[in-house]
Order: structure tokens, then sequence, then C-alpha cells
């Protein structure tokens, strides 16, 4: 199998509503872990419920652990989950998706086994491919400054049913265009909380997506 079919486990199926209903990640990555929470309240009250907090963020799973808490409605996952052992321990702290900017099968079948959905890093259609049949729920573009909305629309016009999460140097002022071209949801990070008006900013972004997959 080469994506996410329609007989998915439940635990995909509701990782993917999630990112195409909100049609961005929203990544924080701070160097304290309360700078990291005051992020994540500010983005979650913005309305932007798909939250990865950077395990390169010290104290990261306690920050997953509190968001959980607090925000249930919300999907919170852990970002460079690299090893397996960051996998376990992001999975023990409740993290509901792994992210990683690179292919580790390996991360994939462990969050498998707990009914976790990844996202792992891909650059090329031959590892995008590689990880949907190792079990990923959908593969992130990375660095995504590397490809281009058009190339994205080209892929997908020969793999049409194919996850794609691009992210790296996407803003709120590119985003759009990235949906457009058929991409699942984008992660975007310091863009979004280093904004003049971040809430203003956060749902402005979501508008302008939402406007984009109106027909």
């Amino acid at each position: 199998m080469t994506h996410t079919s329609h007989h998915a486990e439940p635990f995909h199926r509701t990782a993917l509503e999630a990112l195409r209903r909100h049609g961005v990640v929203a990544i924080v990555r701070t160097a304290t872990p309360e700078k990291a929470l005051e992020n994540a309240r500010l983005l979650l009250s913005s309305g932007l419920h798909v939250l990865e907090v950077a395990m390169t963020t010290p104290g990261a799973l306690g920050v997953v652990e509190q968001l959980r808490a607090e925000a249930p409605e919300a999907l919170i996952g852990a970002g460079t989950v690299t090893t397996v052992d960051r996998a376990s321990a992001a999975i023990d702290a409740g993290a509901q998706f792994l992210v990683s900017p690179n292919l580790r099968t390996d991360v994939i079948t462990l969050a498998g086994s707990h009914r976790v959905a990844t996202i792992p890093g891909c650059l090329t259609p031959s590892e995008m491919l590689d990880a949907m049949e190792a079990g990923a729920t959908a593969v992130k573009i990375f660095p995504a400054h590397l490809w281009t909305p058009a190339a994205l629309r080209g892929m997908l016009e020969a793999l049409p049913a194919l996850p794609c999460v691009p992210t790296g140097g996407i803003g709120p002022d590119t985003a759009p265009e990235w949906v457009r071209a058929g991409a699942l949801a984008v992660g975007i990070g310091a863009s979004l909380t280093t904004a003049a008006d971040p809430a203003r900013q956060a749902r402005t972004l979501q508008q302008a997506i939402a406007d984009v997959r109106t027909p």
C-alpha cells in the first residue's frame, strides 16, 4: 500500500482529518518551556488546533503533557523525533503524532504499535512512498525550500492520494499556494508567533487556506 486508504486505522484518520480541517501544523520551538507554553496557548486560542512541540525545546515533553491536559480538543504532537528513544519518550508524554526531519521506519513502526500518527521528513517521491509503505500517516516534505508548489502539483498528478505536509521556509503569505497545489497542510513555525499580532495572523492564515479550498 502506498498511501493511507479508507481502511486506515482510526488514529491515522483522526490525524488526517485534523490536518485537512486546519491546514496548518503550528510548530512551537522556543528556548524555554515557559515560552513554549505561552506560544502554544496563543496559537490554540487563535484556532490553530494542530500543534507540534519540537523536541529541541527544553522541557518539550513536559510541555506536551501540559497541553494535552489543557487542550483535549487539540491534536498535540512532538517534533524533531529522530530516534526510537525520542519517539518512545514522546509517546509516553502523550504525543498524538510524531514529526521527524528524516525517515526512520523504526520510529514509524513503534508509533504505529502505540496507535500514534507519524509524519516523517522526506525529500524525494521514493522516500515518500517508502514512508507510506512503512505505515506513516502523512509525509513531511522537508525542507520545502527545495521544492515549489508547482513541483508538488506535478508529483501529485502521478500520486494523487499522497498526503503531504510541506515544511521549512513556508510562511503565512505562501501557505495558501502550497494548499492550492494539493498539500494536505503546511508546517509553519516562528513566522506565526513572531508576527506583530499573532492571533490576527493565525486567523488570516486559516481564512486564506479555507478560501483556497472553497470550490
